[in-house]
């Protein structure tokens, strides 16, 4: 297991750092009208800057990089990583920062600014507080989880295929759910 990277409390806030061994970054979207394709983007760094006495006062900054883009099947993530979709060779992050929060610790809203492919929109995430513990090691630990939902075609992504019927190869909502461990120093 490798050590995770901790930060100090800054002021009134306290500084977490996620655990990527411990986050999932989650998407699904639908293929060819009928069935929900999964994915996850696996290389993660992202920090939290918790005001414990005032939640609204917090913030959060992540980038995923799009190249770790896994959907279980090669010839679909190079194509998600191919100028169709990601473009991962021009545009290697896609970046998450918050600009409000709304709420209690229990559950908030997030909005922040998403940029993919070098496209910045707002998106507003229901988070929930999964809980503080100690690990064995002595650390601070907290979880969050997330979900919200896009449409691709708002950050350039509009590649897809007309089908015979009708519909689209690839739907246009995209679902995010995220799982999140974060660690702070002892």
């Amino acid at each position: 297991m490798s050590a995770v990277q901790t930060a100090p409390e800054m002021g009134s806030k306290t500084v977490w750092k996620l655990d990527p061994s411990h986050t999932l970054v989650e998407f699904s979207a639908k293929h060819l009208m009928i069935t929900t394709v999964k994915g996850r983007i696996t290389d993660i760094e992202g920090t939290i800057y918790a005001d414990e006495n005032d939640p609204a006062n917090s913030s959060v900054d992540v980038t995923l990089k799009a190249a770790t883009i896994d959907t279980r099947t090669e010839q679909r993530d190079n194509h998600l990583r191919s100028a169709d979709f990601l473009d991962v060779e021009n545009f290697p992050a896609i970046t998450f920062k918050s600009t409000k929060i709304e709420g209690d610790r229990n559950e908030f809203k997030l909005t922040g600014d998403l940029t993919i492919r070098g496209v910045t929109k707002p998106i507003t995430l229901d988070v929930t507080f999964e809980g503080q513990t100690k690990d064995p090691w002595g650390g601070d630990r907290i979880g969050f989880s997330a979900a919200g939902k896009i449409d691709r075609r708002d950050f350039g992504l509009t590649w897809n295929l007309l089908l015979e019927t009708g519909g689209l190869t690839v739907g246009n909502d995209i679902k995010i759910n995220v799982e999140v461990e974060a660690v702070k120093a002892a």
